[in-house]
């Protein structure tokens, strides 16, 4: 099998979702799945928080501000691209937080042309043939106001600057022809997922199964699913944060995919009426640790292997605990409610929608007992 290597550039205005995206695609697209994922930090936001270069005080003007993040965007590119050859994987999706054309949001077309070919040596074109797609998500800025702010207190921009910054942005990449433009016609779950499905279009597979049902199960022989149908193990463990904030459920998250360890921070937003909006973002092992300070005391950490495997082109999870070693719990994902699990496993009960057996609930029990409701 020849080495596949897709491009995707992942790009909108302020608040856009393009954080929340991100993570979800490190565990949409896994290693166990045969992918490697390679993301490319925003270059601008590391120049400024990184390294104290900022255009917008005394430090440089802002032309001057893109020598520097173009230069360095171009070199990461480089490395991305050389890296993505040389990973064990025969898959590989590199994603880019922007890149290079979102510069000319912020100078002029004339100024950006002439930097791009001094600084970098390439033209326009020669930067645009170097993605497979760009995927542009537009600020919530524009329809879905009331989620501006959520899970970023200290954004800077206000919804009309906001609002300005995008159609900059979009009028930046609009001669582009692979130009997918997410926008704020639904929720925000849907508008996530709808990016996803691009992707798989993107790199021609077919989106998995989308319609989940839980089970309660009695534990499976773990040996047996990976011998018969390739279950791969991912160890999780889910902390939930104290609350800061009635409405903001937070918790932090450390998975282990093969040999790479993860982090993600996650923010469940209550509105006023009734409905959720979550917002994702991976972190540093740092970030981790820190935010583990903030760990709610009345709540346990969970901990968790989840299991995934196909079975009659059906996805199944299974979450094995290790407080119980005489039940688990199992996902089904499938368009068909008439799909059957392996013959091997035993279902006790539906509990799709229980709340009893969501994951909060579960850190709420000390010598948590899986036993049917």
């Amino acid at each position: 099998m020849s080495k596949k290597i897709y491009r995707v550039v992942l790009t909108g205005g302020p608040a856009s979702g393009k954080t929340t995206l991100i993570s979800r695609i490190l565990k949409e697209f896994k290693q166990d799945d045969g992918w490697r994922v390679i993301t490319i930090p925003e270059t601008a936001t590391e120049l400024i928080s990184g390294f104290g270069i900022n255009p917008f005080g005394v430090c440089m003007s802002m032309l001057k501000f893109q020598d520097f993040v173009i230069a360095d965007q171009i070199h990461k590119e480089k490395l991305a691209l050389e890296a993505a050859e040389v990973v064990p994987e025969e898959k590989v999706l590199i994603v880019y937080d922007r890149a290079l054309l979102d510069n000319k949001a912020y100078i002029s077309d004339e100024e950006f042309a002439e930097t791009l070919m001094r600084v970098g040596g390439k033209t326009e074109g020669e930067v645009l043939a170097g993605y497979d797609a760009v995927i542009y998500l537009v600020t919530c800025a524009k329809g879905a106001e009331f989620a501006y702010n959520l899970g970023n207190n200290a954004r800077s921009e206000s919804i009309e600057h906001a609002r300005e910054i995008d159609d900059r942005t979009l009028r930046a990449w609009s001669a582009y022809p692979n130009l997918r433009i997410i926008d704020n016609s639904v929720d925000f779950e849907d508008k996530i997922n709808r990016a996803i499905r691009e992707i798989y279009r993107i790199i021609g597979e077919a989106e998995p199964m989308v319609k989940k049902r839980k089970y309660l199960i009695a534990m499976p022989d773990i040996g047996l699913l990976r011998s018969r149908y390739r279950a791969a193990g991912i160890e999780m463990v889910q902390t939930y944060l104290a609350m800061t904030n009635p409405s903001i459920e937070r918790r932090i998250r450390r998975q282990k995919n093969g040999e790479e360890e993860l982090y993600f921070y996650t923010e469940k937003h209550l509105r006023p009426d009734g409905t959720k909006w979550d917002t994702e973002r991976p972190i540093t092992e740092k970030e981790y640790g820190r935010y583990m300070l903030e760990a709610d005391p009345a709540l346990r950490s969970v901990s968790k292997t989840k299991y995934r495997f196909v079975y009659d082109s059906c996805r199944f999870e299974i979450d094995v605990y290790p407080f119980s070693s005489e039940r688990a719990v199992m996902f089904r994902y499938s368009e068909s409610p008439e799909r059957s699990a392996p013959p091997e496993i035993k279902i006790i009960s539906d509990v799709t929608g229980k709340r009893e057996y969501k994951n909060k609930q579960l850190a709420k029990r000390r010598g948590f007992d899986l036993k049917p409701p």
